[in-house]
């Protein structure tokens, strides 16, 4: 249980948190070293980030919060969170997230961040932050949809489907449950076999004709969500969720 590196020229990194995997702030604060880990090391040519359970990522381990007195966990997730995305964006490496089930909140930060995505035909895409008191997140959906798709998700909380991402080209393949470990492997091979100093360069340089900074952006996000708290309506919807309301 935890976040687990094996290494290897395909390296996998895979979250497993059951029931749901709502990871705790520790939890992202792992997945980053993992991440690092896997793309320091001069044999990685490929990372793949997957997931145990019937869910990829339920986002933060909002449970947690609650039960910690002040604004202590809220600080460490949001911190953890910022650190697990931006170690699949700056990994030397490309970043295949693995996706089943559900995808939310920080899942969609982590997809949002990867280089590729192959998903499960039964995974599900969406923020739900709005209804948790939260923002955030929107700045990675923004590369899985169009824009006005991304507004109407924050705004409502509605979720789409792997096949919806796959017609916008987001999503590279979608393939029955049994089978996503193996299809991702099998592009992450694809790639393993290219030069991987020229992979390495490849990465570097799509970063940087990025026209949006995810890191600083995700940040300016996390700030409302700081905001919503100090005046009590972050605190309120993360109870109501706590409560089953």
């Amino acid at each position: 249980m935890g976040v687990q590196l094996h290494r290897g020229a395909i390296a996998e990194v895979t979250i497993d948190f059951p029931p749901v995997n709502a990871v705790p702030a520790a939890g992202w604060h792992d997945l980053a070293g993992c991440l690092r880990a896997a793309g320091d090391d001069p044999g990685t040519r490929v990372v793949v980030l997957s997931a145990e359970g019937r869910g990829f990522c339920a986002g933060v381990d909002i449970k947690e919060m609650q039960r910690s007195p002040g604004h202590e966990a809220l600080l460490a997730a949001n911190r953890g969170c910022a650190a697990a995305f931006a170690a699949v964006y700056d990994c030397p490496v490309p970043v295949i997230a693995a996706v089943n089930g559900f995808c939310l909140g920080g899942g969609v930060g982590l997809a949002g961040n990867a280089d590729l995505v192959i998903a499960a035909d039964d995974a599900t895409f969406g923020l739900p932050e709005v209804d948790r008191g939260a923002l955030g997140a929107a700045t990675h959906l923004a590369r899985l949809v169009p824009h006005q798709l991304m507004r109407t998700m924050v705004y409502t909380c509605r979720p789409v489907t792997a096949a919806e991402l796959h017609r916008f080209g987001t999503v590279l393949e979608v393939v029955p449950p049994a089978g996503l470990r193996e299809a991702a492997r099998r592009v992450a091979a694809e790639i393993a076999a290219k030069d991987p100093v020229v992979i390495r360069r490849a990465k570097e340089s799509l970063n940087g004709i990025d026209p949006v900074d995810v890191k600083r952006s995700y940040r300016f996000e996390q700030g409302f969500t700081f905001e919503l708290n100090l005046n009590g309506a972050g605190d309120r919807a993360r109870q109501r969720f706590v409560d089953g309301g």
